[in-house]
């Protein structure tokens, strides 16, 4: 198995084989072995402490998340974003990889931010967190099901991972229609506390406040992106060359920027 063989390159202090050893076993693990999944990365990301390891710190996250660890999850990926920001010389990444760790990222700041309302909400003795707790355990119970049924060969990995998806949606589903319900009976005390996807800079994840937009279309706040043009002349997003004379202040977003913290943000964005 490659988890044997790469217990006996480590050692033997083959410290790359043992990674590429490593990673392979990680990309072969199922989405249901998270506990075995989480392992296998934090060997691999040992075994490269000094050095460069993106895709063991997303597939560490990937696992933490499912195991509903996401302040553990968001720390990983941002570490795994990081690196791919600004990676090794020896190191191949591509545009794709920024797009698909920067998404990753910001689901984990999302189940980070929906785990800290809970919390708020469980501390004001609310009746919606005790019920939103509640579809909580009745998905793990549902999800453990099918991971039951993967490890004893009733399912395939493929439908494996498509019931999990299909559970996984149908409890964001009926949580959304709790919230809508909770919100109509009582607005002053269920506003929605939401970040929307489209004002959150993609570099330091947070709602902006003065964005600008790239030549590329892409908008970030004006002070993080001066920022990384010092460290790297490009668009963070596409690696494309990028100087701060090509952006432009986008007016657009920064009324919907205005609107955001006007509308009471700032009382509840540190949980974000």
């Amino acid at each position: 198995m490659l988890k044997d063989k790469g217990n006996v390159a480590f050692r033997n202090g083959e410290y790359l084989d043992a990674e590429d050893l490593y990673t392979q076993a990680i990309q072969r693990l199922k989405l249901q072995k998270w506990d075995a999944a989480v392992n296998d990365c934090l060997k691999s990301i040992d075994l490269t402490a000094s050095g460069q390891n993106h895709k063991a710190f997303y597939f560490l996250a990937q696992a933490q998340l499912a195991l509903n660890h996401p302040h553990e999850a968001l720390s990983s990926a941002l570490t795994a974003y990081d690196q791919v920001r600004f990676p090794s010389p020896s190191t191949r990444t591509s545009p794709k990889d920024l797009e698909t760790f920067s998404a990753f990222v910001l689901k984990c700041k999302k189940a980070k931010f929906a785990v800290r309302d809970r919390e708020r909400l469980r501390r004001q003795g609310d009746l919606r967190a005790e019920l939103e707790e509640t579809l909580e355990r009745a998905k793990s119970v549902e999800l453990d099901h099918v991971t039951r049924s993967l490890d004893a060969m009733r399912l395939g990995n493929v439908e494996a991972k498509e019931q999990s998806e299909e559970i996984s949606a149908t409890y964001d589903g009926k949580r959304a229609e709790l919230r809508k319900v909770f919100e109509l009976a009582d607005p002053t005390h269920h506003k929605p506390r939401e970040v929307p996807d489209h004002l959150v800079d993609m570099i330091t994840f947070e709602p902006m406040h003065d964005p600008v937009i790239t030549k590329m279309g892409h908008s970030y706040e004006r002070a993080t992106i001066y920022e990384h043009l010092k460290r790297s002349p490009t668009d963070p997003l596409t690696r494309d060359p990028l100087t701060i004379n090509d952006l432009r202040p986008n007016f657009g977003l920064k009324a919907a920027c205005d609107e955001f913290w006007e509308g009471g943000a700032s009382e509840w964005i540190l949980d974000w």
